[in-house]
């Protein structure tokens, strides 16, 4: 897979994506992800990105020409599935979101930054808006960061254990059960009974209700398309 990420801040996001799991997803070649400073494509000589904008009001906007100079030479070189701009009023983030960038090829991260882009690169340049949450941050590259380490763990060989992103949070609209390590009894605190008996079938069915358990009570929001879920809960049967 690669990853683009347009950015007049690309100091700002190397950090994050030099460590851990993308760290060594690159290494081993799983993915390729590039930064490019779109002031370098700026054409005057203070390599100025932004200007005010017309019709008056407060802050600045990032200009169209640069954005575009730097996407067209991108795609004059490759295709892309998706050219994504990072926005507070895209559609929300979400863990199914990512499994579906996980599958594509090419992607492009453009990161907004003052009182955000021209329309018109919203208009006619990108693919898709997404935002990580509902506030503002002062630009989109700590969101571009945020989305790119998602979905390359997601990636085959991101992680040493495959099946572990598919018990992550959210995954199928559940919360993550609880989960223990050794030592089994510390102070007086007990791992369950369950945990320890060597019955899988048993254990994965426990991880499963627990599941449930802690989705209806931190958010219920993530069940309302499995009135199943509900049904059994009024029931008293998540415990």
């Amino acid at each position: 897979m690669r990853i683009d990420i347009l950015t007049i801040l690309p100091e700002l996001i190397e950090s994050p994506l030099n460590h851990s799991i993308i760290r060594r997803a690159k290494e081993k070649g799983i993915v390729e992800i590039n930064l490019h400073n779109i002031r370098d494509y700026s054409q005057n000589k203070q390599k100025q990105v932004d200007d005010y904008a017309f019709g008056g009001g407060a802050g600045m906007v990032m200009c169209i020409e640069p954005i575009d100079l730097l996407i067209s030479k991108l795609k004059a070189e490759r295709q892309y599935d998706e050219i994504i701009y990072l926005s507070p009023d895209g559609e929300r983030f979400t863990q199914q979101k990512a499994n579906y960038l996980a599958t594509l090829g090419n992607i492009m991260l453009l990161c907004g930054h003052y009182k955000g882009v021209d329309q018109r690169v919203r208009d006619h340049l990108i693919t898709r808006e997404i935002s990580i949450g509902d506030y503002v941050l002062s630009g989109g590259e700590l969101g571009a960061a945020i989305i790119t380490d998602c979905v390359v763990r997601l990636l085959p060989g991101g992680i040493s254990d495959e099946t572990s992103a598919l018990t992550d949070s959210f995954q199928d609209n559940l919360l993550a059960p609880p989960v223990y390590t050794r030592p089994a009894d510390y102070k007086g605190w007990k791992v369950p009974d369950i945990l320890l008996s060597g019955h899988q079938q048993q254990i994965d069915e426990w991880r499963h209700l627990k599941a449930e358990e802690r989705t209806l009570l931190l958010r219920p929001d993530l069940l309302d398309e499995d009135p199943e879920i509900h049904r059994r809960e009024r029931k008293g049967m998540c415990r």
